[in-house]
């Protein structure tokens, strides 16, 4: 025996005390929730988390997007690219039994009710304009008879009296404020036929990622139309048979809760981050509290929330801005105060900076170059919560809103490096299965790796290294010395296979 062939024989190491670990996508904790940064909603959030020992992260998204929706067709913001609405899409995940239900429906309950008296009010309304089209429509119908029957002077007559009877009298819209997986078709026509404000709201959000609306012949016409809707752009649609219309003045509000499965798929979605979609979101994962919501830490406030609801309805009930006929909202615009502009200039240049190659945001720059937005809309969604009548956004607003998308930024920054370790770990996974399975020697080498892997990515030097290392440090490989001879010959970089003992 040749002393490399001794040396590998002191190394060969088939297997470990503990046995070879599980890879494991671990996605490092995120920062503390600024909950005190959401001014007027701060209350109603910790009741409810006092309430479900729930991360707080959970309802103070439910709490942001609720009061988002209330007020976006009130006012939009002034940013320091023009004025843009209010309206914040919410991305909330969270594994099944985080009681992300039990979080938003405390929160949605004054929603709910309201739309529930509406939708009674509305009933009523359709009985009377059931009435008033009958005899609108007899009229018109026996104007045409005589027409029909007469000419000149018949017809002429006849034109008159269609001009003095006047449009077709129109339906009571729809009194919906949210819809939970709605299609394309289904949004424009209910911002056709219902309120110019809407909220897209879901509790198991799945539903709607994994729809109708976003399946691959649909979802990139349903993108663009979520986007243009975010920006506070016309809504556009020709259909043949249906004619062509556009809708002015409409806003959307979004919150889809769901679980990291489903976040995971859809934030690998090269189309959902290729056409700016995602970054429109407020993304969160928060920690799990499941194993420490002990009955004796639950605390009620009863009073907070029923604040929150009698707030929420006061909005609600205060009559939009709109014109009457077309249902366009006319906001006003909330401005900077010169406090609030000079944060949120120093905040701008800040994330920009963040932007360079190797610097923290370089590979988010969709979220970070949305991030001053969205502070600008935090901002205005607060202002107005508090008062709808507020002359602008204050230093204090702005200060508050820029700690939550700071927040936010960094949720996205975190779960970004968590989906690119997660392909980094379904490679080395590829790499794991094919040498306990097809490869024939107990040894591999790196430029093995590069010329036979079993799935392309892994073909490239960095991939193959990153791939190796990763089930070294799990207990899959044991790297040998340099200098042993593998297969006839001294290598300078190998490793040795670790096969579990049920394999052996």
């Amino acid at each position: 025996m040749t002393a490399h062939e001794s040396n590998i024989e002191a190394q060969a190491v088939p297997f470990v005390a503990e046995g070879p670990q599980p890879l494991l996508r671990e996605i490092p904790p995120g920062e503390v929730y600024p909950v005190h940064a959401l001014g007027p909603l701060q209350q109603a959030v910790e009741a409810v988390q006092g309430m479900t020992l729930a991360p707080v992260a959970i309802p103070a998204a439910s709490a942001l997007a609720v009061a988002s929706l209330a007020v976006q067709g009130f006012v939009d913001v002034e940013t320091l690219g023009g004025p843009r609405p209010v309206s914040l899409y919410a991305l909330t995940i969270a594994k099944s039994g985080e009681r992300k239900s039990s979080c938003d429906a405390p929160l949605m309950a004054g929603l709910r009710a309201f739309e529930k008296e509406q939708a009674k009010a509305q009933r009523d309304d359709m009985a009377h304009w059931e009435n008033a089209y009958a005899l609108w429509k007899g009229e018109r119908d026996r104007i045409l008879a005589e027409a029909k029957k007469g000419k000149g002077e018949k017809r002429t007559a006849a034109q008159a009296d269609l001009r003095a009877l006047g449009k077709e009298p129109a339906a009571p819209p729809s009194p919906d404020r949210t819809v939970t997986e709605p299609t394309y078709e289904g949004l424009t026509r209910k911002f056709a036929e219902g309120m110019p404000t809407l909220g897209i709201f879901s509790d198991e959000g799945g539903q709607f990622l994994g729809g109708f609306a976003m399946a691959s012949e649909n979802r990139q016409k349903t993108l663009a139309a979520l986007n243009d809707l975010w920006q506070g752009n016309p809504i556009r649609r020709t259909r043949q048979g249906e004619g062509s219309f556009t809708l002015f003045g409409r806003r959307l509000a979004v919150h889809l809760m769901v679980q990291p499965g489903v976040a995971r798929a859809f934030m690998a979605d090269p189309m959902a981050a290729d056409t700016g979609f995602l970054p429109r979101f407020l993304i969160c994962e928060p920690p799990s509290t499941i194993g420490t919501r002990l009955q004796s830490q639950v605390r009620q406030d009863g009073f907070a929330l029923a604040n929150f609801s009698a707030r929420l309805r006061e909005v609600l009930d205060s009559p939009l801005p709109m014109d009457p006929e077309t249902r366009e909202l006319q906001p006003r615009i909330l401005p900077l105060s010169r406090d609030a502009r000079m944060m949120l200039s120093g905040f701008s240049d800040h994330v920009e900076a963040a932007q360079a190659p190797g610097n923290e945001y370089a590979h988010i720059s969709g979220y970070a170059s949305k991030a001053a937005e969205q502070a600008c809309r935090i901002a205005g969604v607060l202002t107005a919560w508090q008062d709808l009548h507020a002359s602008g956004v204050t230093g204090e607003a702005m200060e508050n809103a820029i700690l939550l998308a700071q927040f936010y930024l960094g949720e996205a920054a975190r779960l970004s490096d968590a989906a690119n370790l997660s392909a980094e770990i379904e490679r080395a996974e590829a790499l794991r299965v094919w040498l306990l399975e097809s490869w024939a020697h107990p040894e591999v080498l790196p430029r093995d790796v590069l010329r036979l892997a079993p799935i392309r990515a892994l073909r490239e030097a960095p991939a193959a290294r990153a791939a190796l290392a990763m089930l070294e440090k799990h207990g899959w490989l044991v790297a040998l010395e340099p200098g042993t001879v593998i297969r006839d010959a001294a290598r300078k970089e190998a490793f040795r296979i670790v096969r579990p003992r049920h394999e052996v």
